[in-house]
């Protein structure tokens, strides 16, 4: 008869019986074991579950940063949580070996600014998107970046029908290599200056206007963290 498994509740995270030195190494040692083993980041509620009620996640993640500072990978803060993933130095030599980028589906120029107008103004529906970039915006595109889990629906709008509006996901904080919105490039800086306003914008004193589709020759764009690949995505 195989051993029964032991009861969740009965799972040691304290460790009292350990040495101080001993504790925090087994610590440390399931906090890592847990993020590699992982697909996706894993929030600071999820690691709590492996320490003791005492532990700072923060100086064990410090530390755990320490540790791998000579190696090919590194632990990032991203999406809410923390996730293994290959420094960038190392992306020539991961393409040599599987001739490919790793990071998904490339975006397009205009997939880019759809993106960026919903991060920036979130929550805000198609057509107040179209309206700022002066044309309208296909559901084929927004249908794309819900395919890519980029976006989803937010709270209805108030405007007459209620229309859904959209927001970005966590995908998205993962997809560009951000722990948060508050992470988004200059984002203070543009609303103080009035570019990123959006009553601005929907008024039209900023006349913003996107022409049409890029040819083929321009090509699908690769986002800047293209190129940092999750651990987990990195073939044997």
């Amino acid at each position: 008869m195989g051993r029964r498994p032991r009861p969740r509740g009965e799972f040691d995270t304290e460790l009292a019986d350990l040495p101080p030195e001993l504790r925090w190494r087994e610590w440390m040692g399931r906090v890592e074991a847990l993020i590699f083993a992982s697909s996706e980041p894993v929030a600071r509620k999820t690691l709590a579950g492996l320490v003791g009620r005492d532990c700072s996640i923060d100086l064990l993640i410090d530390d755990i940063r320490d540790e791998l500072r000579d190696r090919p990978y590194e632990l990032i803060s991203l999406a809410g949580g923390w996730q293994h993933r290959t420094r960038p130095r190392f992306a020539d030599a991961i393409r040599s070996v599987t001739g490919s980028q790793l990071q998904g589906r490339a975006l397009s120029q205009s997939d880019l600014l759809v993106l960026a107008i919903v991060a920036y103004h979130q929550p805000v529906t198609r057509g107040e998107i179209s309206k700022i970039i002066g044309k309208e915006v296909s559901r084929d595109t927004i249908g794309h970046l819900r395919s890519l889990e980029l976006v989803s629906s937010g709270p209805r709008s108030p405007q007459p029908g209620a229309p859904y509006t959209l927001v970005t996901t966590k995908a998205f904080l993962s997809r560009f290599g951000i722990d948060s919105l508050r992470d988004l490039p200059d984002m203070e800086a543009l609303e103080d200056a009035g570019l990123l306003s959006k009553e601005t914008l929907l008024a039209g004193d900023i006349p913003v206007a996107m022409g049409d589709e890029p040819d083929d020759d321009e090509g699908d764009v690769e986002v800047d963290n293209s190129e940092i690949y999750p651990r987990s995505d990195v073939p044997d």
